[in-house]
């Protein structure tokens, strides 16, 4: 079972009220888009979405495939493409993450926000 994940947004703030966590060079994530496989580094995430860093960038609203390569396990996720800038990546906004993958991807940003 699948459960959808919202950004949460509260009235007269900021539109990304999940707080980003910088990923470093460590985190990377194997995507299928438009029948198209690759790996990428993760530039930044949060609980709703993530910058992907990849030469080129799928159209916005192309939807993907996600898998993380992490040390918590296997984290599988659906994303939408939001916006792209093209030569550095695409900013993704997770439309489905399992409910144990949805722990998981909550321990790597603590254990990220650590380091």
């Amino acid at each position: 079972m699948k459960r959808m994940i919202q950004p949460l947004v509260m009235p007269g703030s900021s539109r990304r009220m999940p707080r980003r966590v910088v990923s470093g060079e460590h985190i990377w994530v194997y995507w299928r888009c438009d029948g198209r496989d690759d790996v990428a580094r993760v530039r930044n995430l949060s609980v709703g979405g993530m910058f992907l860093e990849t030469k080129q960038p799928k159209r916005i609203g192309a939807s993907t495939n996600l898998h993380f390569l992490v040390q918590e396990g296997a984290i599988r996720a659906e994303a939408t493409v939001l916006h792209a800038k093209p030569g550095q990546g695409m900013g993704l906004r997770f439309t489905a993450v399992r409910e144990e993958d949805r722990t998981k991807l909550i321990s790597m940003m603590a254990r990220l926000r650590v380091v």
